[in-house]
């Protein structure tokens, strides 16, 4: 059985290192994106938002744990393979762009957002699967700057670094999905339901011509 001094000192040494990885891993997750557009709106409509969480939060973790172990390195090497993902990217973000769009244009598509039929958790689950996998920053992000930076963690301490890295993911996952339902009794005006997503719109098809631009410049 490890000595409390001998905790303490491990606990000294790791900090450093689980803290880089929670602010680092906040900072970059805590932009609004597709995929957080996704569990805000699932948190809003109180629709497996669970599995939501979970999905992402995993992935996140998964991706990051890829990214320390060294798979950083190796995609920096094929810029093409990175380019491809982006149009792909785009193509998906786009078309939930448009989506969102018909819905802030359909004069009676507001009260459907909370009252309408919910879906499946197999067809939930794959959109936020689709929206996650097809979006390269999420490799970005994960992968190759926490990979990065975890990696050039001291040795002994990469392992406290995820543990900082993954924690900060689950907690804003958990947060942005579960809290979203205080939010219900604003949400409950149609007009709100429209602004968000005209907002959710122009957010994804800026995201969609940004991969694009980055896929296709010379």
């Amino acid at each position: 059985m490890q000595a409390p001094s001998d905790f303490l000192a491990t606990l000294t040494t790791a900090l450093p290192s689980v803290m880089t990885g929670l602010t680092l891993s906040l900072s970059l997750i805590m932009a609004i994106g597709a995929q957080n557009t996704f569990v805000l709106r699932q948190g809003l409509r109180r629709e497996h938002v669970a599995a939501v969480v979970a999905v992402c939060a995993l992935l996140d973790i998964t991706l990051m744990t890829i990214g320390v172990s060294g798979l950083a390195a190796t995609l920096g090497n094929y810029p093409r393979a990175l380019n491809a993902l982006a149009l792909a990217g785009a193509a998906v973000v786009g078309w939930y762009g448009l989506s969102a769009l018909r819905r802030a244009l359909a004069p009676h598509a507001m009260h459907a957002q909370l009252q309408g039929a919910p879906q499946t958790l197999r067809k939930t689950v794959i959109q936020v699967l689709t929206i996650s996998l097809l979006n390269p920053h999420v490799y970005l992000d994960t992968v190759i700057l926490v990979g990065a930076v975890g990696a050039k963690q001291a040795a002994g301490t990469q392992g406290w670094f995820l543990v900082g890295a993954g924690g900060a993911s689950a907690l804003w996952f958990i947060t942005l999905g579960f809290g979203a339902r205080l939010l219900s009794p604003l949400f409950e005006r149609p007009v709100a339901w429209r602004v968000l997503d005209l907002l959710v719109a122009a957010m994804m098809g800026h995201i969609a011509y940004s991969l694009w631009s980055q896929a296709t410049v010379l």
